[in-house]
Parts: C-alpha cells; sequence; structure tokens
C-alpha cells in the first residue's frame, strides 16, 4: 500500500446485483441522536434502505453485525435520499426517500435494548406524495426563506418542477425549451433553483418567479401561456458552459455562495448571479464530486473522483492531492464518524461503500526473504540451448515478423483487358433496351513463384456490369506455374455503374513443415474497363439542364488526343467538343475551353455527369504524367448542386413508396382473383346446376386488372434506375401465369375438376 492510496477506514459490500448512482447516497444524524455523529444511508434501484453506523476495531476492519441499524426492502425502486427538516410542527430531522412514483418521508428512530443484542431501529412513515409524473431527481432547503423547515421540489422526466410544502402539495411549473432532465440544486441565499439544461446552459430560476408563473397542472404551449392568467416563467440568469453536466452544489462559505458545476471534461465554480469565479479542465473523466468547507484552512476545497479509481482533492483549482480508490466512486460524502471528522465515504454502482481518510502511515508490509539455493549452471546451459533451438526454428517455419512487399510474390495475380471490344457480344440477360450491348474480354493470369494449393480465384466488378464468369477453383499450383483465365464483361443492367474498376482476388495456401494443411494468403489486383463498353460516340449537345466545369492547372488538352477511341481524327470540331451517349439513352457533353484551362461537363441529367468527370480526371492525370508533370491538380470552384441531389433522392423515396403501393395492389388483386375462382370452380362441382350469378364476370374483371396493373406502361424507374419494382411484377406474373399453365395440363391431360379444385385451394 502506497502513500497514495486512500486509507481504508471500514468499508462494506451492499447486496448482490445491486445498482446505485449518486442519489443513492446520504449521510446526516437522521435518528436526531444529539451526539454529533452522522449515520450513512444508503439506497439502492432494487429498493433497499439501510442505515449504517460505523464502529471499527481498528482501521480497515470490515462491517460488523452491529454496524447495521436497519435494513428494510421498500417495493419500488429508491432514487434519491436526503435528510432534512420535512415534518411540519417540529424541527428533527427526518429521511425523504424519492422512489419513481412516490415521495415518502419516514421518521427514524432507535430504541434501547434490553438484551446484548444492542438497539432496535425502526423507520416510521409520516406521510407520502403520490406523483403523476416520473421524477428525475429532487432538491430540498427553505424555499421562500421560511424558519425551521425544509420544503422539497422533485423534478420530472418531462419538466416539470413540482414543489411540496411538507404534507401539502404546492404547486408545479414547466421548466421553458425543455428536453432532457439535468441535475438540480437549491441556493439559499439567492432564493432559486438551478439546473443544467439540455442545451449544455446553467439556468436559475427565482423562488418567487415560480410561484407567480402560469400554473402547469397540465402542459400548455407557450402562446397558450402568454394568453392565460399569471407571468412567463423567466431565467433569473444563464450560463452556457458547453457540455453536459454530471452534478451540480451549491457551497456558501463567508457569506458568499458559490456554485459548482461538474462537467464531463471540466468543473465550474460560479458566482450566484451566474458570472464564472474560476474553471478547470480536468485530466480524466469525473464520475462524482463534492465541494465543501475547510474550517481549518479557510478555503473551498472540491472532491473529484473519475474514472480511473482516483479522488482528487482541489483547492480552487489547485491540485493539493490525489488518492487511489479501489472502486469508481458514483457518490461520495464528507462525514463526521466516531469523533473522526472529515471521513470520505464513497459508493460505487456496484455497491461497494467504504469510509476512508487521506492519511500517511507507511505501509507495514515486508517482502519475504527469498531462499538462497546452489545454481546449477550446467542445467541452465542446457535448457538455455533447447530454448534457442526451439527459437530457431520457429523463425525458419513461421511468420511472425511482417514481411517485405517482395516476400508476398508467393503467387503473382495480373489482369489483361483486350484494347477492343468483343466482335461477338457475350452479353448474356442483358435488361439494357439498346439494339447491341458489347462486350470486352479481361485475361486474368496467376503465377506462383512456390507450390500452392487450394487456389480460388474471384472476380467482381461494379454492378450493373456482370460477367460471363465470376469464380474459378484451381488444384494444386506447382512452383513456376501458371494458370490463364479469360472471362467477359458486359452491362447488364438498364443504368451507367458508379465506376469502371475490378477486382480480382486469388485466395490460397502456402504448406509448410509445421503445418501441411498451408498457411492462408490472398493476392488482389485492380483493372480498369474501356468506357466504350457502357457508351458510344453521338452528336454534342448545344443545351444541357446540368453543368459542371473542371479547372486545371496546365494548358487545355486536344479531346482527340485524349479520347482517341470516341473521336474521328478528321473532324476538326472534335478537337474541343465531344458527345457520349450512354447505352441507356444518356447523352453527354463536353467541351474544351481554347484559352482557359477549364473543361465543362454538360447533361440532362445530374447522375450521368460524374462517370465522364472521372475519366476524364484520369485521362488527364495519365497524360501529364506521361510528360513528367507531377504538379496537376483539377479543382471545382462552382456550388455543390445539393438542391438536385436531394430532390433525386425525394424521387427515389417516392417511388419506394409507389413500389409499396403496387405491391399492395397486386396482393389485394391477386388474393380476389383466388377467392372468385374457388367459388367459381364449387358452382361447377355442384352436380345441380345453378346459376353464376355473373361470377365469370368478376373473374374477368378481375383479370384484367390485375394485367392492367402489370402492363410496362404503368412502371416508371427513378434516376437512380431502381429496378425493385419490375422485379416484383415479373415474379407475380411468372407465378400468376405457371399456376394456370399447370392447372390447364391437369384438365387437359383428363384430370377430374376435384384435382383442380384440390390444386386450387
Amino acid at each position: 500500500m502506497s502513500l497514495f492510496k486512500a486509507r481504508d477506514w471500514w468499508s462494506t459490500a451492499l447486496g448482490e446485483k445491486e445498482e446505485f448512482d449518486q442519489g443513492c447516497l446520504c449521510v446526516a444524524d437522521v435518528d436526531n441522536s444529539g451526539s454529533g455523529q452522522d449515520k450513512i444511508i444508503v439506497g439502492s434501484y432494487i429498493g433497499y434502505l439501510r442505515i449504517f453506523n460505523p464502529h471499527p476495531v481498528k482501521p480497515g476492519d470490515g462491517m460488523q453485525a452491529e454496524d447495521l441499524l436497519l435494513e428494510v426492502q421498500l417495493r419500488d425502486s429508491i432514487l434519491q435520499v436526503e435528510v432534512g427538516k420535512f415534518v411540519s410542527g417540529t424541527e428533527l430531522l427526518h429521511l425523504a426517500v424519492l422512489h419513481c412514483r412516490k415521495l415518502c418521508v419516514y421518521a427514524v428512530s432507535g430504541t434501547l435494548g434490553n438484551v446484548e443484542h444492542g438497539n432496535q431501529y425502526q423507520i416510521k412513515l409520516m406521510y407520502e406524495h403520490n406523483l403523476q409524473r416520473t421524477a428525475c431527481n429532487m432538491t430540498y432547503g427553505p424555499f421562500g426563506g421560511v424558519k425551521g423547515r425544509d420544503l422539497i421540489c422533485i423534478q420530472s422526466m418531462d419538466g416539470m418542477l413540482m414543489l411540496f410544502e411538507q404534507e401539502s402539495y404546492a404547486f408545479g411549473r414547466f421548466l421553458p425549451s425543455f428536453l432532457l432532465p439535468g441535475p438540480l440544486t437549491y441556493s439559499s441565499r439567492t432564493d432559486s433553483f438551478i439546473t443544467v439544461s439540455s442545451c449544455q446552459q446553467v439556468e436559475s430560476y427565482k423562488y418567487q418567479v415560480l410561484a407567480f408563473a402560469t400554473d402547469a397542472d397540465e402542459r400548455k404551449e407557450t402562446e397558450q401561456q402568454k394568453l392565460s392568467s399569471g407571468k412567463r416563467l423567466v431565467m433569473d440568469w444563464v450560463l452556457n458552459i458547453g457540455e453536459q453536466a454530471l452534478d451540480i452544489c451549491v457551497v456558501s462559505f463567508n457569506q458568499t455562495s458559490s456554485v459548482f458545476v461538474l462537467g464531463e471534461r471540466n468543473f465550474f465554480c460560479l458566482k450566484d448571479n451566474g458570472q464564472i469565479r474560476f474553471m478547470k479542465k480536468l485530466d480524466c473523466s469525473p464520475s462524482c464530486f463534492l465541494p465543501y468547507c475547510s474550517v481549518s484552512e479557510g478555503t473551498i476545497n472540491t472532491l473529484v473522483g473519475n474514472h480511473n479509481n482516483m479522488l482528487h482533492v482541489y483547492q480552487d483549482v489547485t491540485l493539493k492531492w490525489a488518492t487511489q480508490l479501489p472502486h469508481i466512486p458514483v457518490a461520495v460524502k464528507v462525514s463526521n464518524l466516531q469523533d473522526l471528522k472529515g471521513v470520505i465515504v464513497t459508493l460505487s454502482d456496484s455497491g461497494h461503500l467504504q469510509c476512508s481518510y487521506l492519511g500517511t502511515d507507511p505501509s507495514l508490509f515486508q517482502a519475504p526473504k527469498v531462499e538462497s539455493r546452489e545454481i546449477n549452471y550446467e542445467e541452465l546451459d542446457r535448457e538455455m540451448k533447447e530454448l534457442q533451438k526451439i527459437i530457431k526454428e520457429s523463425t525458419k517455419t513461421q511468420d511472425i515478423l511482417p514481411k517485405s512487399e517482395k516476400d508476398y510474390d508467393d503467387l503473382r495475380i495480373t489482369a489483361e483487358v483486350s484494347p477492343n471490344l468483343d466482335v461477338d457480344s457475350q452479353a448474356i440477360d442483358s435488361e439494357v433496351r439498346a439494339e447491341a450491348v458489347p462486350s470486352v474480354t479481361v485475361k486474368i493470369t496467376l503465377q506462383s513463384r512456390l507450390a500452392v494449393q487450394k487456389t480460388k480465384l474471384s472476380i467482381c466488378v461494379q454492378p450493373p456490369l456482370a460477367l460471363t464468369h465470376d469464380q474459378f477453383i484451381f488444384d494444386d499450383i506447382e512452383s513456376c506455374g501458371s494458370k490463364a483465365v479469360a472471362l467477359s464483361v458486359f452491362l447488364k443492367g438498364n443504368c451507367p455503374p458508379a465506376e469502371l474498376e475490378g477486382d480480382a482476388v486469388a485466395s490460397y495456401s502456402t504448406p509448410t513443415d509445421l503445418n501441411p494443411e498451408g498457411i492462408p494468403r490472398v493476392a488482389q489486383c485492380k483493372f480498369r474497363l474501356p468506357l466504350r463498353l457502357i457508351c458510344f460516340p453521338a452528336q454534342p449537345s448545344k443545351t444541357a439542364n446540368h453543368k459542371l466545369t473542371i479547372d486545371t492547372n496546365k494548358p487545355p488538352v486536344s479531346l482527340v488526343n485524349l479520347f482517341p477511341d470516341f473521336s474521328d481524327q478528321s473532324d476538326e470540331d472534335q478537337v474541343n467538343v465531344l458527345g457520349f451517349q450512354f447505352l441507356t439513352g444518356s447523352r453527354i457533353t463536353l467541351l474544351a475551353s481554347k484559352t482557359s484551362q477549364r473543361y465543362r461537363i454538360q447533361s440532362e441529367q445530374l447522375e450521368d455527369l460524374w462517370l465522364i468527370t472521372k475519366e476524364l480526371a484520369f485521362r488527364l492525370e495519365e497524360h501529364f504524367k506521361k510528360q513528367n508533370s507531377k504538379d496537376f491538380t483539377c479543382t471545382f470552384s462552382g456550388s455543390v448542386p445539393l438542391q438536385e441531389y436531394f430532390e433525386l433522392i425525394d424521387r427515389h423515396f417516392e417511388l419506394r413508396l409507389n413500389a409499396e403501393k403496387f405491391e399492395e395492389l397486386l396482393s389485394e388483386r391477386a388474393i380476389q382473383f383466388r377467392a372468385i375462382e374457388r367459388r367459381l370452380l364449387t358452382r361447377f362441382k355442384d352436380k345441380t346446376p345453378a346459376p353464376l350469378q355473373h361470377l365469370d364476370t368478376l373473374l374477368e374483371g378481375t383479370y384484367r386488372q390485375v394485367i392492367n396493373q402489370t402492363h410496362p406502361s404503368r412502371i416508371s424507374y427513378d434516376l437512380f434506375y431502381d429496378n425493385s419494382l419490375r422485379s416484383f411484377i415479373i415474379k407475380c406474373l411468372k407465378e400468376f401465369l405457371t399456376s394456370v399453365f399447370n392447372k390447364l395440363v391437369i384438365i387437359l391431360n383428363g384430370g377430374t375438376v376435384e384435382d383442380y379444385i384440390s390444386m386450387t385451394i
């Protein structure tokens, strides 16, 4: 035990699996013994109320049976316990217990025991208040300057201050602009309530202002409060501290009072008019604090507990002492116990209650002497050689240190994209509504330096691009061996992709002597697809709804040199203007300025600008890189088209809702169709002919409604090309037509009406 550890005077553990918080601890002479010794009152969230009077035989002893004066389980959770003059007609101290929906005031008394078991303590309920709102915390004091008694103020979870004049309810007021409850305290010097709102502001409200403000029996809006009788609830002063508060406390000393606020990173000392007296930035996250008056030093000290199990003692902003605690304190108090003044009482959230002091008694622990024995150097030398041998073998066969980049060349993967499109397109099941959908061949080569096994090659491209093959599995590849595969990439969805890059990833294992199964490895390479895969040359357009201007720091480059695959060398007009048309139908125009260093991309749709803009920046970088120019930059100085972007999102969301609407409507029509079908087949099953009652007409009308709902003219695509609605409609049509076809096959093959009905049902 070092000098900087808190000296344990008395400690105990409260219950099992109980929870506590900062309002669950209180110290006072609750039984009015008059001896000047405090009792420790602890309440838990489970509902246990305990009162302790520690009497250790020697410092550091645990709890004795007689130290626990009272233990009772209440029916409700205990949020806070306070001791004050809460009963009218007497100035004796009573115990106030705050529950979620109830406030109870008890009298604690003890009777002398006639046997060796000692005194007996019990609590008597003096009165209780049932709360209409869920309580959060409370404070007490001589509100309004009353003498000889304390009134109670409870803050609810919805921002209402409920004031009780002992046995009777006085009034309730809602705090303005309330969101979440914060710590609450009362200043008797200024007769005001001080709290910290969710706006990170310290706010002060006069008691007289609360008393004469508009009644808050039912919460009203601000405009209604202006029209009703009474005055608006206004703040006396407000201070923004810029962080949430954990606790707040008022300390009076030398005819002055100070407001202490514990924040998440700082603690503040304010004057009673809201001005900052000083603040201290904390090094650790605090958990609780307690300002107290030091009579001997004539100053105000502050105990601050943090989440590093430390308790700091500050005098103003100066750290005077730091001590180690065995737990994280959530509540701290200073009390007088057994003629020992200034005992620090701390409580953890799990129920560790400890009374300690900041003494400097030296530790009496001495390390035991180590038994001397003769050293066998030969045995140690033999053991050292064996360990060195194991380490040497381990470094040979296992990868302990990270390898350099060249050590990972056990398997090298390369991708080669054909410069020309396929003569015969390999596009399969493409949804693009174009005359021809091109494809391009990509050749992937695996070259192994060592023997590898369990090789699996995966190729991935950005949707809506698709592959003819996306996975390949190889047997063991021998040392210095190679494998090559070819595949085709094409545009499958009816929308342009976000990028034209693809990834090829190969996973494999390299066997070792200690691990025959092999160590898993991964090799990866990227490849870039040609722009001609998704668009083709077109006539430039002079008008466009959306335009984007790119600035560069280099002279303009001819578009014929940048896009040789899209330009005609004989056409001089294409030097400064070029047209692109996506396979989906959109058209984009690219212009290069003759005099300035600018390029403009324009299109009818905002989302079509991105791909050409990215391709332009990529080709400009490659062009100037070949000229050994390293300072080339592209910039955009215009305003970001956020409004158009948000409109696209709104349109996308609207069509999502329409998709759900179509889904519900098709489901209703399908249920109706099957119900009519059952009724119609039941009529056919009857041996006695009966009129159809227009069921055939209703069936035909329902069928036409289903067909109309799935007609392509009713399907619309948003600007994000969401195909979920169309996929759902195709699925419904397939199921519907398959069901009808199967039933017709049964009847044509000689099946009975009963078989038809049973299949329908």
